[in-house]
């Protein structure tokens, strides 16, 4: 029960009576000589219809002067009809009940009212006395009985918090100690929450209180805080705030629950002097101060733009020691603000120095394999992550320079391992002549994503993953030179039907029955629908029945248009790449096949260029060039996949053969060659 529904209970008991001994009572008066009850009126009448109230005129709220009231309860005023089954409840604010019972020097505004004590009832205590709101809530003689503080500033918290005190419900009040914080806290539910609105919002925080609800405020901010709204500026309040000391850690914490939602507060600590913190003061000291943590990202940005002037070894101890003295700036308020991208960025800078120490360039082919299965992927997802943290000059300058110091000599050495192993022996990923037949079935669909890079492809198995869908990983290396136009062929249900025409310079395959280049995909196509493939175009998924060939995905567009910042939309390409999977599956394939022609090399602040002249060649990527029949060059050569008699040119190591490039693939390395093929399944459970 609430204290409300009590209320009334006990107003309307008033009226009690012995119907073979008595008449029903003309009305019930409610006598308030210092109005206490006033303000709670309202939701009584709510309660109460049959409630009427002295005042000025105003028969919408049902309220009027002493004869008007007389005439309601005598039925003769049209626009007001009361309860026919209900005493007339009579509330009469700055009236007590001797000023009625004293007739002769009854006030002339009282008069029609006081021969209503002798026909109604009075609500009163049992000793006669007008019921007060502290006697109400203390008395266990017809109120509430609980255990009400008697101090003054109870008494004038209780007053203000009448009208919120009416919907609590009784149970949650017995047995408590109810003093001014309890009361006021009525008004002020979260005074955390208001004490940050308020340094947010400013005057207009009081502006848009009812004065006891402000008053509740400023009283609980005294007794809880020791801090007076009326008297403290928001400055002083904004520099307690920032220090979080005693009970403002509180405050603190709920501000760090949706600092968005308050974006004047970190503006206000910018306006307050900042103390002088030491060289040994952290983020348990001074991570209430934006200011420390921008110091702090302007002194990590130094350190990170050191690194380009370091050995390569004592790069990965420097940036140990750094993650060490930065990285509980990541758990700070700021962070989440996006005011800490370096200290951000660190985090990953460091998952790159430790696994680097775990995947050495050394072994064979499928030592370093292995190797990047395991673990070197993340090493390129780091990176990836640690550009996607900064956005505004000069935070990517600082990031590039940080991963060339650190990523870069492993990424040259891996790269170069793997191409002499290579060269010594044999591409893993064979020819065209090594290539094994793959299996399909009724329901199959193969979705071919250009570019999708090992890394990103674990990026999708996780998405996929998160959707209850089951995923098969298979590694495969992809043709050579690891480019679209001889990739794309390679991982197509119908390779067995492409070969590579001699003098090929742009390493694009022809149908082997009738020499027609596969450039443009139109013969591809045609090769797909002659074996019995379904080409799904655009965002067409097919019915489930037989066998189906899709395309989608821009990374590798993606790649060459953005450079570096092709990091900061990886995730949402995924996520497209992801539901498209999930569109086909729900059409009612049995399985999507992810396949893809290659990864790439991605390096803020670009590759180094290696000069391959062109009177050399016939045609030059990025990483790969086709060299003249007549030329003579000391460049690697390399058998094509699609014809093993014709050879091309690799960039030896991670350099490139343009200038400019921060996106580049054709070459050999893990990064490029090495890819992910994914099956993907409903889960059991679906």
């Amino acid at each position: 029960m609430r204290v409300l529904d009590h209320l009334v209970n006990a107003v309307c008991d008033a009226a009690a009576f012995n119907r073979e001994a008595q008449v029903a009572p003309a009305c019930i008066l409610w006598p308030d000589r210092d109005r206490q009850w006033e303000e709670a009126v309202p939701d009584v009448q709510g309660e109460l219809p049959e409630l009427i109230f002295l005042g000025d005129y105003a028969p919408e709220q049902r309220r009027g002067p002493a004869v008007w009231l007389r005439c309601v309860i005598a039925g003769r005023i049209e626009e007001i009809s009361l309860p026919a089954d209900r005493v007339a409840i009579l509330y009469l604010p700055g009236v007590g009940r001797q000023d009625l019972r004293a007739t002769e020097n009854c006030p002339d505004y009282l008069k029609p009212l006081a021969e209503l004590q002798y026909r109604g009832v009075i609500w009163s205590q049992i000793n006669a006395k007008d019921w007060t709101v502290l006697a109400y809530l203390k008395s266990d003689q017809g109120g509430l009985g609980l255990n009400v503080a008697k101090d003054n500033d109870t008494r004038s918290a209780m007053r203000l918090a009448l009208t919120p005190l009416l919907s609590e419900e009784i149970s949650r009040l017995k047995g408590k100690r109810l003093d001014h914080d309890f009361f006021n806290t009525l008004l002020s539910e979260d005074i955390n929450l208001d004490l940050i609105k308020w340094l947010d919002q400013g005057d207009d925080f009081k502006t848009a209180r009812s004065e006891n609800e402000w008053q509740a405020f400023v009283d609980l901010c005294r007794s809880q805080l020791a801090f007076n709204p009326e008297t403290d500026s928001i400055l002083n309040g904004a520099t307690s705030l920032a220090n979080r000391d005693g009970t403002w850690r509180a405050v603190w914490e709920r501000f760090c629950e949706a600092p968005a939602r308050y974006p004047n507060v970190p503006l206000r600590i910018r306006e307050c002097k900042a103390p002088n913190f030491d060289l040994l003061a952290d983020e348990q000291v001074a991570g209430g101060w934006p200011q420390w943590n921008e110091s702090e990202e302007e002194s990590l940005r130094k350190e990170l733009e050191h690194l380009a002037n370091l050995p390569a070894h004592d790069v990965l101890s420097t940036i140990v020691v750094l993650e060490k003295q930065h990285h509980g700036r990541r758990e700070l308020v700021w962070a989440g603000m996006g005011e800490s991208p370096l200290a951000c960025a660190l985090a990953h800078l460091a998952t790159i120095a430790k696994l680097i120490k775990e995947c050495p360039a050394a072994g064979t082919v499928n030592d370093l394999s292995a190797s990047y299965c395991n673990h070197g992927w993340r090493i390129d997802d780091a990176v990836l992550r640690a550009l996607q943290q900064v956005e505004k000059l000069p935070d990517p300058n600082a990031v590039t320079i940080a991963i060339r110091a650190v990523y870069l000599p492993w990424l040259e050495d891996s790269a170069r391992h793997l191409q002499k192993l290579v060269h010594d022996a044999s591409y893993p990923g064979g020819t065209y002549l090594q290539a094994r037949d793959t299996a399909y079935s009724e329901g199959d669909c193969v979705l071919f994503v250009d570019g999708l890079r090992f890394d990103t492809g674990k990026r999708l198995v996780e998405s996929l993953q998160s959707h209850d869908l089951s995923v098969s990983e298979q590694p495969i290396w992809t043709a050579l030179p690891s480019v679209t136009a001889t990739g794309k062929a390679a991982v197509s249900p119908v390779a067995d039907k492409i070969r590579g025409q001699e003098g090929s310079s742009d390493f694009e395959p022809s149908v082997a029955d009738t020499g027609q280049s596969l450039k443009g995909g139109h013969h591809l196509k045609r090769l797909l629908k002659d074996a019995g493939w379904t080409v799904l175009k655009g965002s067409d998924c097919g019915n489930g029945t037989g066998m189906a060939w899709c395309e989608f995905g821009n990374i590798d567009h993606e790649g060459h248009d953005r450079g570096w910042k092709l990091a900061k939309h990886i995730d949402a390409l995924i996520r497209e790449v992801s539901n498209r999977i999930a569109e086909l599956l729900d059409a009612g394939w049995r399985s999507v096949r992810v396949v893809t022609d290659h990864g790439w090399l991605l390096l803020p602040g670009e590759l180094e260029k290696i000069n391959l002249p062109n009177a050399l060649v016939e045609s030059k990527w990025g990483r790969c060039a086709s060299i003249k029949p007549s030329a003579s060059t000391e460049e690697r050569l390399y058998p094509w996949f699609w014809n093993p008699n014709q050879s091309f040119a690799l960039a030896e190591g991670v350099r490139c053969f343009k200038r400019g490039e921060e996106y580049a693939h054709g070459g050999l390395s893990l990064q490029e060659c090495l890819t992910l093929q994914l099956t993907v399944t409903r889960g059991e459970n679906l």
